[in-house]
């Protein structure tokens, strides 16, 4: 016998990054040697005092332990001081910053706190597929809003305003975008603050590649009214190189911390003390460790624009984030068929775009995260293939 699975996941997919990383990790293992440029896992370490802090802490008989479910005050305090100096935001660290096991656990949170069924939520097409997971896993339905590149990638709120949205609770923002690298724009986070005041809608901002190859990082929450009616979720999976240390921070009006931290509470015992102890060092580092990151992803780059010239796709450079987002040429068929074919013929994965949605389809996207040799052997080995008509 076999017990059916709640309706609620009916129609949430397993992850595509999930299912396609195993299979890349079966063929390497039957010895394919399968160069992977598709996913967005630092391999950049953190800094050093950040290591040390780790060590030193884990070999503290009292550090094992429970911990508060809102974390240690010191931990709040270094993510309100960081959000001053990155962001010129203040925020009180006893009221409006919630650190989490990983900014990813808190748009399940978010979504589990804020959503009933019936609820509709505003996701971005092309974007993170976790916001509509997430929507789907809460019960409510996913309304998506289309993004093109003719506009930068931005929302097209008179559009937006056209449409029924009495049912619609959350919406979804996410710049530097992912996946297409657009950067935060002041003029528009002010129209969405007034757009969400006018909808009486939640705006929700997902903010972890703010400090990679972007030169004005941008919180939505320096928009005057935006606290009101927006919280914002960081990370220092990417900005510090600590994706699998899981440590990320909500940040917002008490009433909206408190929310979800009913929900928080309920879902893990917080977060290990070291861990804790080693993201405040973190959230000190220098702006010249940032500069050092940053050098190095930008020299990354170029290897991406030339990989992208060889496989005859535009893109734009202008961008933030660890990603190179590229359209494939007319003559292909479309993105995934496009990915499939590089992955066959030349051992190199590149994540297609239809991932993100439907308007990813004619685009793929290139990780930063790959070493410089890594990337010259992706090229020689697309200069070894004549470009198909697919």
């Amino acid at each position: 016998m076999i017990i059916a699975a709640a309706d609620r996941i009916s129609h949430v997919k397993t992850y595509y990054f999930a299912q396609k990383l195993g299979e890349i990790r079966q063929r390497n293992a039957q010895g394919a040697n399968i160069i992977n440029l598709g996913i967005g896992n630092p391999d950049l370490m953190p800094a050093e005092d950040t290591i040390k802090s780790l060590i030193n802490a884990a070999v503290e008989p009292g550090n094992h332990g429970y911990q508060p479910y809102k974390g240690i005050p010191q931990l709040r305090k270094a993510f309100s001081d960081w959000y001053a100096a990155i962001y010129g935001v203040t925020l009180d660290p006893g009221s409006e910053l919630l650190p989490l096991i990983g900014s990813k656990e808190g748009i399940m949170h978010i979504s589990t706190a804020f959503l009933n069924p019936g609820d509709e939520v505003l996701v971005p097409n092309p974007g993170y597929p976790a916001y509509a997971s997430a929507a789907r896993i809460a019960g409510a339905e996913v309304k998506y809003y289309e993004l093109h590149g003719e506009t930068d990638w931005q929302p097209d709120l008179e559009s937006l305003a056209k449409q029924d949205l009495s049912r619609v609770k959350i919406m979804w923002l996410n710049y530097p975008h992912m996946p297409t690298g657009a950067l935060a724009q002041k003029e528009t986070f002010e129209k969405l603050v007034a757009f969400a005041q006018k909808h009486q809608l939640l705006l929700c901002h997902d903010n972890p590649y703010s400090l990679i190859l972007n030169p004005n990082p941008l919180s939505i929450l320096s928009i005057p009214g935006a606290e009101e009616v927006a919280m914002e979720l960081n990370s220092l999976s990417k900005s510090h190189n600590m994706a699998g240390w899981r440590v990320g921070v909500l940040a917002g009006a008490e009433d909206y911390i408190q929310t979800v931290l009913k929900v928080k509470s309920n879902m893990d015992s917080g977060m290990f003390l070291p861990i804790q102890q080693a993201a405040i060092t973190a959230l000190g580092m220098s702006f010249q460790w940032h500069q050092a990151q940053n050098e190095i992803y930008a020299k990354r780059r170029n290897f991406a624009f030339q990989l992208m010239d060889l496989l005859e796709c535009t893109y734009e450079k202008n961008r933030g984030g660890m990603f190179v987002w590229g359209r494939i040429p007319e003559r292909a068929e479309s993105g995934q068929v496009y990915s499939e074919w590089i992955l066959n013929q030349a051992r190199v994965f590149i994540a297609p775009g239809f991932i993100f949605g439907s308007q990813g389809s004619r685009y793929i996207r290139l990780s930063l995260c790959a070493n410089e040799r890594t990337y010259e052997e992706a090229i020689q080995r697309v200069k070894m293939l004549s470009v198909p008509q697919v």
